[in-house]
């Protein structure tokens, strides 16, 4: 017989969850905190990790259909113009590719799979805590009071500033110091970017500049971009007050080859401010509810984990559940097939990060020096492709998940072509 299960958040992971255990027999009902269901944020890379499960519920091709083909991150360095970023997919086999979305594109194929499986999404409630009865099942309750359940399981999928995961938390999230403002704009056509590539500019350490080619919106035709620069969010405030005139300014020294996307903002608004903390659960889950995504373990985007890593959560929750009729020892099994891949990929961001975005200067200077001629050995290409990839660990096979073919020989058309 099948689980009663609340899922707080109807972002990717729970979605995805949702649509996985709705498939298993079990009853899921999505409670998002907005009035109507909608994606929060930039455009994203699809890694083979994430793009397994996507694969698994048969909207791979879907998604496909809105994203763009990433053969190639790049990034070099300003002033000595050093590469130091240099990652190519196809190191792991011939054709393959990431896959960068727009949020909504990602949002939209998960939402409307669920929509058309009945699953049950009720909005306009936002997680506050949660009640449980005495045979220890759970209710959701909302910040106005109101109460649903009981239910035999809850998934908190609602992001790094989730009420839920203070129940398994023993220290609050660290926020880091560098985020960003990025805006969604037109692509650039004839600006001389490469459309596989996600590439990128860096002034030591506490500046960096990047240009994503994400696909299409969810229902919309015309090609976009993701544009982003890092920024202290504590210097938010200031940057906003010193002008957009005198900051486009300072993009220009630093990569003048973005003028044409700068030309379409024309207000501070144009950007959203993001800002990034890092946290990882010891324990994602207490008695009758699992911990899933960016609640359970949240850090830094540099390694392009985040999504794909909540993915594989969902994957991981319902193999569990699959696997063991006790509810406690499905959620154990759960934080066991995950573990390894969550503490290494948090520990390679810890490691990573501070090179290219903090206050440094000895490290974005040894990562000038070292970097690009190490990339040039003979097995440092498929070793980076794999650690962007997510494959490091080998956490699809600890799944059942097959990794998805090559893009080269599955995709449509190539968005250049688009309009």
């Amino acid at each position: 017989m099948g689980l009663s299960i609340g899922i707080s958040g109807a972002g990717p992971a729970g979605l995805a969850a949702a649509l996985l255990l709705r498939r298993a027999g079990h009853a899921p009902v999505v409670f998002e905190r907005f009035e109507e269901a909608r994606p929060v944020g930039s455009g994203l890379m699809m890694q083979p990790t994430g793009l397994a499960v996507l694969r698994a519920l048969g909207l791979e091709a879907e998604l496909r259909a809105h994203g763009q083909p990433i053969a190639h991150m790049f990034g070099r360095a300003v002033g000595s113009g050093r590469v130091v970023l240099d990652v190519r997919y196809d190191a792991l086999a011939p054709g393959t590719r990431a896959l960068a979305v727009h949020r909504s594109a990602l949002f939209g194929v998960l939402h409307a799979a669920a929509e058309r499986e009945g699953v049950e999404i009720e909005t306009g409630f936002e997680v506050a805590g949660l009640e449980r009865g005495a045979d220890g099942r759970a209710r959701l309750v909302d910040a106005r009071g109101r109460a649903r359940g009981p239910f035999d399981l809850v998934v908190d999928a609602s992001g790094a500033r989730s009420a839920l995961a203070d129940l398994c938390r023993s220290k609050p999230p660290q926020a880091l110091a560098y985020g960003a403002v990025w805006a969604t704009l037109p692509w650039p056509q004839d600006a001389g970017f490469e459309l596989e590539a996600l590439e990128q500019r860096y002034r030591r350490a506490d500046t960096m500049v990047g240009v994503l080619p994400v696909g299409r919106r969810w229902g919309e035709a015309e090609p976009v971009t993701t544009f982003f620069w890092s920024l202290k969010p504590g210097d938010y405030a200031a940057w906003r007050a010193r002008g957009l005139d005198a900051w486009k300014a300072d993009v220009l020294r630093v990569w003048p080859q973005v003028e044409p996307l700068l030309d379409k903002i024309s207000s501070p608004d144009d950007l959203v401010l993001a800002r990034y903390a890092h946290h990882t659960l010891a324990r994602p889950y207490a008695e009758r509810l699992a911990v899933i995504g960016d609640a359970a373990h949240a850090t830094s985007p540099q390694l392009g984990q985040g999504c794909n890593m909540a993915l594989l959560d969902a994957a991981a929750l319902a193999a569990g559940l699959a696997r063991h009729a006790d509810v406690g020892e499905a959620l154990a099994a759960y934080a066991r097939l995950r573990r390894g891949h969550v503490r290494l990929y948090q520990t390679l961001s810890r490691l990573f990060t501070p090179f290219y975005q903090s206050d440094s200067r000895l490290l974005p200077a040894v990562r000038d020096l070292l970097l690009s001629p190490a990339s040039g050995l003979p097995f440092a290409p498929r070793v980076l492709a794999t650690l962007v990839s997510g494959l490091i660990g080998d956490p699809l096979s600890r799944l059942g998940l097959d990794a998805p073919p090559s893009v080269a020989t599955a995709d449509p058309e190539p968005l250049a072509a688009a309009g």
